[in-house]
């Protein structure tokens, strides 16, 4: 049975929206350990919980952000489904704004850096084309709806 995994692509404003889109960056933390990759904050789905409530608990632990800071934007969904450390895993990512663009980051021990980055230079830093699909598709998902 494959590994389940939630979490949520950050993201931040930092000019007019719908003005230039380039003024989205999203926040990418770099692994402790393995190959030190760099992805949303994510975990593990714990029992009893919705995934959405795994998505928000582990961006809290991973990223020091609480899910009163953030805003869940409707209508974004996204499934990865790939093989980590020889198992199947699937992880799913929903989009979020933090409210306040100079919100505080705290890393827990499982990430050594994190960057806010625009959509070109996430895509670079995110090694797994399933990653950089999903950010592309939230990008586009963001710059096509009014929020």
């Amino acid at each position: 049975m494959a590994l389940r995994a939630c979490g949520l692509i950050i993201f931040r404003r930092r000019l007019i929206p719908k003005v230039d889109n380039a003024a989205i960056e999203f926040l990418l933390l770099q692994a402790s350990d393995g190959i030190h990759h760099w992805t949303p904050p994510k975990g593990h789905v714990e029992p009893g919980e919705s995934d959405l409530e795994t998505a928000l608990r582990e961006t809290q632990e991973e990223a020091g952000i609480e899910a009163s800071q953030l805003t869940i934007i409707e209508g974004f969904r996204r499934e990865l489904n790939y093989v980590a450390r020889e198992k199947p895993k699937i992880v799913i990512y929903w989009l979020a704004e933090v409210k306040d663009c100079d919100v505080e980051v705290r890393l827990s021990h499982e990430h050594q850096a994190y960057r806010w980055l625009g959509l070109e230079d996430a895509c670079q830093l995110a090694q797994f084309e399933e990653m950089k699909a999903a950010l592309q598709e939230g990008h586009q998902f963001l710059c096509s709806t009014a929020t």
